[in-house]
């Protein structure tokens, strides 16, 4: 993983206090302090690694916390994020002492298969629309506080991300619409209004529509405002002769119930991009076990 920011951390941070990693008492009723283990983890299941940099750090930020100055922590890995493994793939060893190795290992293996999970199945995306030219794009639909995580997965996965909030691009949804009345020349004029605006930064503009008729007004008055049209649950068909109907104007995006039967046939129709929130808001946690053996 890129390297981990202060927000990462402190994520992580909280995750081990929600697990109460400070006080595992199983393990300090069981386990002497000062004795050393290993822990290798082993893929249960086929599937793409992502996240080994943070199942690293989940160990070293629990000797942080509990005030360890460790000399005998070694971390390596025999795969990387991205990489494709097979079931009882050794992905990495890691030496600690027995109470770091047992109390951090749940918050560690959470974050793992989960990002795994995330990679895994955009990888399938991914691999699903090969040659198309279509973009299989992330949505904001993460587990609440997991979005850097999840983001860093779809990637590892070779999918891209979409925006990472909502101050990092104009994304008018069919609720903006409704609130204009459900006029969309409307809304198109107050973006343009809003930018000329002193000190506000220009940035890109992708409006939601769900039916030709909307399409038809995008392309009327959008002008020099517009970046890209997102169809918005729209069937085959439809989707196709909306692509038609733009003539490479704008970038095109399609959403909704995309799933992986389906997506090939959707980048088909010629879109540019195609946004799946199962990415991220259905993840399969892919199965991986860390078996700690005492030195």
């Amino acid at each position: 993983m890129e390297r981990l920011t202060d927000i990462e951390r402190q994520r992580i941070r909280i995750a081990l206090v929600e697990d109460g990693a400070r006080d595992d008492v199983t393990t300090q009723a069981t386990v002497d302090e000062e004795r050393e283990g290993t822990g290798t983890l082993i893929a249960k299941a086929d599937g793409i690694v992502a996240g080994l940099d943070v199942f690293r750090y989940s160990f070293l930020l629990y000797e942080v916390q509990q005030g360890i100055v460790s000399t005998v922590f070694e971390f390596k890995e025999r795969v990387h994020d991205g990489d494709r493994v097979k079931y009882g793939d050794h992905l990495a060893t890691v030496r600690a002492q027995l109470r770091t190795l047992l109390a951090g290992e749940r918050v560690a293996l959470n974050f793992l298969q989960r990002m795994s999970g995330i990679a895994t199945l955009t990888n399938q995306f991914v691999k699903a629309v090969e040659g198309t030219g279509a973009t299989i794009l992330d949505t904001r639909k993460t587990a609440p506080l997991l979005r850097p995580f999840d983001r860093y997965a779809v990637r590892a996965g070779g999918g891209t991300n979409h925006r990472y909030s909502l101050s990092d691009m104009i994304l008018v949804k069919d609720n903006h619409i409704a609130v204009n009345d459900g006029d969309i020349q409307r809304v198109i004029g107050r973006i343009r209004e809003y930018f000329s605006q002193p000190n506000i930064k220009r940035l890109p503009v992708e409006i939601e529509v769900t039916s030709v008729g909307q399409l038809e007004d995008v392309l009327r008055y959008g002008s020099g405002v517009v970046t890209r049209i997102l169809f918005d649950n729209f069937d085959i068909k439809l989707l196709k002769e909306a692509v038609s109907l733009n003539h490479g104007i704008y970038e095109t995006e399609a959403s909704g119930g995309v799933t992986i039967d389906t997506v090939r046939q959707v980048a088909e129709t010629g879109v540019n991009f195609i946004s799946v929130g199962a990415l991220t808001h259905s993840v399969r946690a892919l199965d991986i076990s860390l078996e700690i053996v005492p030195l």
